[in-house]
């Protein structure tokens, strides 16, 4: 039997969804242990690997070439199964790696490695069952692993829990900072998170102002929302790409297309060093917000400030 197929094999007793279950997650999983062709199962290793390099692993060991846009594909629709079925570690070397980092890697459990070391064998069945039961524990256990170095805010009455990273901590110093400073009659309406694009939504809010979060992939990373003066602020989040640029602006406008409030543009920054490596970027008539000066704004225009609205 050729060893994608006892892979197969492998994957479907211990569970794995259907969609899984298929040529690219059998070279997924023979990748992540580090077994060729030819290899026996018992030398199935825990490694941490990074997605290019189960890739490359694949084309060097397996002859199937992925392309690179593939990486995608393999994250979402195998990775995250097998992490979520207990199979895989993400980061053990580093559980604080933030989420979206090029350096994410995965590594094998001990528990799906006594699986692997007992395939052909006749403890490979009593491998399955005791993966099978242990598994609830050890999913918990991963994910209390990575909770314990989340960052969490409390707003609007609400425990928000945001995975750790940069982008996060700016959208913490958003609702900290810049929301009390300049806006603190504003309700917030939707943020997003680097794993979780649905982190909170103002349901209530949301469904007064018929407002349209499914088209949440062209909303900017935080929105508030004043009644006062009738004012939906619009702010991205900047570390490493995405301020108000005029084509932002226009997607933003064309998802918000019949919303009558004023819409106030923002760009938010950690420090002034990030600013300046996108200051040609940023639209005229918007607004600037740097995290390490919190009590300024930069205003992008003459007459239109912020507060004289």
């Amino acid at each position: 039997m050729a060893k994608t197929d006892e892979a197969l094999e492998i994957l479907n007793k211990l569970g794995i969804p259907k969609a899984q279950l298929n040529d690219r997650s059998a070279l997924t999983l023979l990748a992540i242990v580090g077994l060729k062709e030819g290899s026996d199962w018992g030398k199935a290793v825990q490694r941490s690997i990074i997605i290019h390099d189960i890739m490359n692993f694949i084309r060097e060991n397996y002859n199937v070439d992925y392309a690179e846009n593939s990486r995608e594909t393999i994250r979402r629709q195998t990775i995250h199964q097998f992490e979520q079925a207990g199979l895989l570690i993400k980061n053990i070397d580093d559980p604080k790696r933030p989420t979206n980092s090029p350096k994410t890697d995965y590594a094998a459990t001990r528990d799906l490695l006594n699986v692997l070391h007992s395939y052909g064998t006749d403890e490979f069945e009593t491998s399955v069952d005791d993966f099978i039961l242990n598994n609830g524990s050890l999913v918990d256990a991963y994910n209390k692993r990575r909770r314990k170095h989340q960052l969490t805010v409390n707003t609007e009455g609400v425990e928000l829990k945001f995975s750790p990273g940069k982008h996060n901590q700016l959208q913490i110093d958003i609702i900290q900072k810049l929301k009390p400073e300049f806006f603190s009659d504003a309700e917030l309406l939707y943020v997003g998170d680097t794993s979780d694009k649905m982190l909170y939504l103002n349901e209530v809010l949301i469904r007064r102002l018929k407002f349209p979060v499914k088209k949440h992939e062209n909303l900017p990373d935080v929105v508030y929302y004043e009644e006062k003066r009738n004012l939906l602020f619009l702010i991205e989040a900047v570390t490493s790409h995405g301020p108000m640029t005029p084509k932002r602006i226009t997607e933003i406008d064309e998802a918000l297309t019949g919303h009558d409030s004023l819409k106030i543009y923002m760009t938010a920054f950690p420090d002034q060093k990030t600013f300046r490596r996108y200051i040609s970027d940023i639209a005229w008539e918007t607004e600037v917000w740097i995290s390490d000066s919190p009590e300024h704004m930069i205003h992008f225009n003459g007459t239109k400030f912020l507060t004289g609205i």
